[in-house]
């Protein structure tokens, strides 16, 4: 951690950059955030990255915002569009992290790109072209990313329509059907890539995907192969995008929450828990403890529950069959578990701005007690099935490596970054929604291949029961909903006897709650890596942005540099050892 003596990072760009620094903003979420000239961002960034103590090595976040018909920017410069740059340092508080905000003019404005300094700038910078027509000088790819290549428009400006209705009913007509199926043709020398292998011949392209078992969803690969070997891979995203932040800005702040639990549909309710600490920052909401505790309950159970699917799966990907009959079969136990508190599976939509839905039935902890009893042993059967199986070793072991600064630099989060023996966990790290008062272990690896990628994740499953014991035990009693105004719905016995409250219901439930003007982001640890909803409110009853960083993103974005100089058979092992889901990658 750095010196508290020191002064802030804030104060230190000040000083060295001079008016190249714009503004110094006052964000909701706590967190440093400085507005730079564009002409200096480049520059500014640099010295972020390279030349200060415990520098800001990983770029955890960049994305667009459109300004133009925002009504509340009270302190910002005037902006068209802004880019905003979200980097971490390993060594440093969370008070000390930096959000760099570089603002521009103009109806297509361009930027330098920052990929010389972290290399998963790249898919980043695409999607700011993509999604609001940013231009990237010096970007070696610019080209759509989530859209296809023939989408008109850019569809997160604010011009863009958010609802099919808004637009003309999509027609097909075999002209436009030729168009659209050679423009997703792959041409090598589009990607920099040749068909001349030298003097050991050409080499073949091989295409997986967009449906293929082992792309674990709707996902293309495009193989560069000499003989089994892969000395270039393309993926190539956007074949399941729903577009789930432009969907914000239509829905108001509390029924879009449930869109949150359809990002990664296999994690639940940890898609719910970064929405609404956001949104009740935004608010200066605070949930009860019983509530608090309660959300914490419930994301170690979808943990739990998201890692059992990824196991299972991995080990069919590698020929294991029996694996994933047995790890479902304990996920269901997790499934009833949830089911019988919130009513949901998949997607539970329990969590609320405020608290939660309802209060715990009867039964939960006996029932929840159960299953702590009963899973312990099972881990103990998949370390003798799977991880003691030599040919499981022989496929995972040195397989996928990543060092722990290459792990950084590409913006890997989660159980893979810890399997490279890094630490970095936000749960013990920020104290988030009651973390800080629990006693668990943050696993780690040490060579940060495919094997340890799964030893992290099976012991975090350990480390998640743990977690679960003590809040069944030390559960609080109380409120599960907060009595500020602003909770989604209120609590129900004051509507009952109060016509204020009822009104307020009324209103923040078939309107929706007036979030005062801010911004925010109270990221988490979810299943795969850091989870985050940037919430920006302008004072109305729905989100004037919202963007979501997920972790699978960067992490199919590392897949070619884990892959080249492998054989097909090691790349399905590197993908099923991510854990991903399209859906997260997409969003």
């Amino acid at each position: 951690m750095s010196n508290s003596n020191s002064p802030t990072i804030t104060a230190q760009l000040q000083t060295e950059f001079g008016p190249a620094v714009l503004a110094v903003q006052s964000v909701a979420d706590g967190m440093p955030t400085v507005w730079i000239n564009v002409d200096d961002a480049h520059r500014v960034l640099t010295w972020l990255q390279q030349k200060i103590p415990n520098p800001y090595a990983m770029l955890l976040d960049l994305f667009g915002i459109d300004e133009r018909n925002r009504v509340h920017r009270d302190g910002q410069p005037t902006a068209d569009f802004t880019v905003v740059y979200t980097l971490l340092s390993l060594d440093r508080d969370h008070d000390e992290e930096i959000r760099v905000k570089v603002p521009l003019m103009g109806d297509f404005p361009t930027l330098p790109t920052v990929t010389d300094l972290w290399p998963n700038a790249n898919w980043y910078e695409r999607e700011l072209w993509d999604l609001f027509g940013l231009t990237i000088t010096g970007h070696l790819n610019p080209r759509r990313i989530l859209c296809p290549p023939w989408w008109h428009g850019h569809a997160l400006r604010k011009e863009h329509p958010a609802r099919a209705t808004e637009m003309e009913p999509f027609t097909l007509d075999d002209a436009s059907q030729g168009r659209y199926e050679q423009a997703l043709e792959f041409r090598p020398e589009d990607w920099g890539l040749s068909h001349d292998g030298g003097d050991d011949g050409e080499f073949m392209f091989l295409n997986i995907g967009p449906h293929h078992p082992g792309t674990h969803g709707v996902l293309r690969l495009v193989l560069q192969l000499r003989d089994e070997q892969i000395v270039d891979l393309v993926p190539e995203i956007g074949f399941h995008h729903r577009g789930a932040e432009k969907m914000a800005e239509r829905q108001t702040w509390h029924t879009y929450l449930p869109y949150t639990d359809r990002v990664d549909y296999l994690a639940g309710a940890l898609n719910e828990l970064p929405y609404v600490l956001s949104v009740e920052a935004l608010a200066g909401i605070e949930p009860p403890a019983r509530a608090t505790m309660i959300r914490v309950l419930l994301c170690e159970l979808y943990r739990i529950a998201n890692h059992l699917v990824w196991f299972g799966t991995f080990t069919l990907d590698l020929g294991l069959f029996s694996g994933v009959f047995y790890m479902f079969n304990d996920r269901e136990r997790i499934m009833e578990l949830t089911q019988g508190i919130t009513g949901g599976r998949l997607h539970p939509g329990y969590f609320r701005v405020g608290g939660v839905a309802e209060d715990l039935p009867a039964g939960w902890r006996e029932k929840t007690r159960e299953f702590i009893g009963y899973f312990p042993k099972r881990l103990a059967e998949y370390d003798n099935m799977v991880m003691k199986n030599r040919i499981f070793r022989g496929r995972t072991r040195g397989v996928g490596v990543v060092s722990p600064h290459e792990a950084v630099a590409w913006g890997m989060t989660g159980p893979n970054l810890r399997a490279t023996g890094v630490a970095y966990d936000l749960r013990p790290r920020r104290r988030y929604s009651g973390y800080g008062q629990l006693e668990f272990d943050v696993p780690i690896g040490g060579r940060g291949d495919c094997y340890d990628r799964a030893l992290v994740r099976i012991e975090e499953m350990r480390q998640s029961l743990r977690i679960i014991e003590q809040c069944v035990e030390h559960m609080p009693a109380g409120e599960v909903k907060s009595s500020h105004p602003l909770a989604t719905p209120p609590r129900k016995p004051r509507t009952m006897r109060d016509i204020e409250t009822l009104i307020g219901h009324f209103l923040g439930v078939s309107h929706g709650p007036v979030v005062p003007p801010g911004e925010a982001m109270v990221a988490v640890e979810g299943a795969k890596g850091i989870n985050g909803y940037y919430c920006i409110s302008d004072g109305q009853p729905w989100s004037y942005r919202t963007h979501i960083r997920t972790p699978s993103f960067p992490h199919i974005q590392m897949v070619p540099r884990l892959a080249r100089g492998l054989s097909i058979a090691d790349l399905v092992a590197i993908l099923g050892s991510i854990d991903y889901v399209m859906a997260d990658v997409d969003r």
